[in-house]
């Protein structure tokens, strides 16, 4: 297929009306695309339109160039529009490929990223005629190598929220050639960083391997490290490592970027250098030890409130809970935590919900090594009328009283109670599915073994519930409504 991205895009357009319809005649001329098809930047039909977050459609292509060119053109409101975060309109872009049908043309194929950079150079200079031509240190790579015919990855694959390019194909990136001849010895990069960054250019492997491993060196215990390379230029050489066939390189990156998400203060940076969509392909079909370190970097970066939303839109939840019956112990568990950090968002929650999450994390209870974090998401889940409700028709009661009858960790034990009174809070089912399995010797059980003031609170109030009365004792209400869980 080549370097050309636009001929491997052809593979996935829909088929046109045959030559013999009318509307595909040359002689008739197709209709001017209503404008809201149309991007404001490069002028011409979406080929994959993506909303910013102030609400507005781009080509993904045109945001991009923008993004690497720190170009904000004015909005009508007077803001400028925000290009890191960049979420795909799919509606948007059946609509095109129905109109272009419509009125018997080709759908667009994807532009060309230096034709448009050209364009939005122009546009700027024509803003602002004093403005000094700079060095773009980020830019994409070039669709051919130097050397020869293998291609790579077109950008907009690599941050597609649906990863359709398999780790393995034909297209995938065969080494991290960064394109630092000259941006490297211009721009003011440490010696540190210019010796990773030459290394990670390089076209041998072991060249690559050995840079990710020496940022890993650096950035494990060295908190002014990580700060110090989290820079634009070292992420994107990082976030193309992911798509190496080679383990070494991929399985480095990986943990690289787990101890660069360390310090909360590349958190967000990391998430907007668009790390988040290579990393999910990671999990759902890397190496395995690359697997385990996708988990525990997403995991870290849903840590940060900023980020959980994000994470989530980028289609992290499915893969993550996939993830929870993975054969790795550590991948299973950062994996849970990341969905709890996760669904401490409402959106997330919902997501969550659709996909079936409550039926995959009740099946997981049985299984000890990973249970006490399944609870955690539980918890968030019941926290919302839609997670209660369904909880309640997959009988949670059941599996979470049959669950604290055999537990033995005083953290699970709670857990377990917070969920319980979570489920009892405001639902007429509660009663009635928690006598059938016996909650109430249970709930009695709890009371004589070691669990924290809150945790008997909450019992005496579900037991409240079953007896059909309020608590005679008194219950101090504030603290019973507090659902916050108990870590391990």
């Amino acid at each position: 297929m080549g370097g050309n991205s636009k001929h491997r895009w052809k593979l996935f357009l829909p088929k046109l009306p045959s030559s013999s319809s009318p509307s595909s005649s040359p002689k008739t001329r197709p209709q001017d695309p209503p404008k809201e098809l149309i991007c404001p930047i490069s002028g011409s039909l979406m080929f994959d339109p993506v909303v910013i977050s102030s609400g507005q459609t781009y080509e993904r292509t045109s945001a991009q160039v923008c993004r690497d060119l720190s170009f904000s053109p004015s909005l009508p409101d007077g803001s400028s529009p925000d290009f890191h975060a960049l979420i795909p309109n799919l509606a948007l872009k059946s609509t095109i490929i129905t109109w272009c049908r419509s009125v018997g043309i080709m759908p667009p194929a994807a532009p060309d990223y230096y034709s448009l950079q050209n364009k939005v150079r122009t546009l700027m200079d024509s803003l602002n005629p004093t403005r000094i031509p700079e060095v773009v240190t980020h830019a994409p790579i070039e669709s051919n190598r130097r050397n020869g015919s293998s291609s790579f990855y077109s950008t907009s694959s690599d941050e597609s929220v649906i990863a359709n390019v398999a780790m393995t194909s034909s297209s995938s990136i065969n080494s991290v050639e960064v394109l630092f001849d000259e941006t490297v010895s211009n721009a003011n990069f440490s010696e540190e960083e210019e010796a990773i960054l030459r290394k990670l250019g390089s076209f041998d492997v072991m060249d690559q391997k050995q840079a990710l491993m020496k940022l890993r060196e650096i950035t494990r215990t060295n908190e002014e490290a990580r700060v110090s390379l989290c820079t634009q230029a070292m992420l994107i050489a990082v976030r193309l490592s992911l798509f190496s066939k080679f383990a070494g390189v991929q399985t480095n990156a990986a943990a690289a970027i787990v101890n660069l998400s360390l310090e909360k203060i590349n958190k967000v940076k990391i998430v907007r250098s668009g790390i988040v969509p290579p990393l999910i392909d990671v999990l759902k079909g890397g190496f395995h030890e690359a697997q385990e370190h996708a988990a525990g970097a997403l995991f870290s970066l849903a840590v940060e409130d900023d980020n959980r939303t994000a994470i989530g839109v980028l289609g992290a939840l499915e893969p993550l809970l996939h993830a929870l019956r993975s054969e790795s112990e550590l991948t299973r568990n950062d994996s849970a935590l990341a969905l709890y950090n996760l669904s401490l968002i409402q959106s997330n929650r919902v997501k969550m919900i659709k996909l079936g999450a409550v039926t995959i994390l009740l099946s997981l209870l049985e299984n000890d090594d990973v249970a006490g974090r399944i609870l955690l998401v539980l918890c968030n889940i019941a926290r919302c009328v839609e997670g209660k409700s369904i909880m309640l028709h997959y009988n949670a009661v059941e599996s979470l009283v049959g669950m604290l009858r055999r537990v033995e960790t005083e953290s699970t034990r709670e857990n377990c109670v917070a969920a319980l009174y979570s489920l009892s809070q405001g639902n007429m089912r509660f009663k009635g599915l928690a006598m059938e399995c016996g909650a109430g010797e249970v709930l009695n059980e709890v009371l004589s073994k070691k669990v924290s003031e809150l945790g008997r609170e909450r019992v005496k109030v579900m037991l409240s519930v079953l007896r059909g009365r309020e608590a005679e004792q008194e219950v101090d209400w504030e603290r019973v409504m507090e659902i916050g869980p108990s870590w391990e």
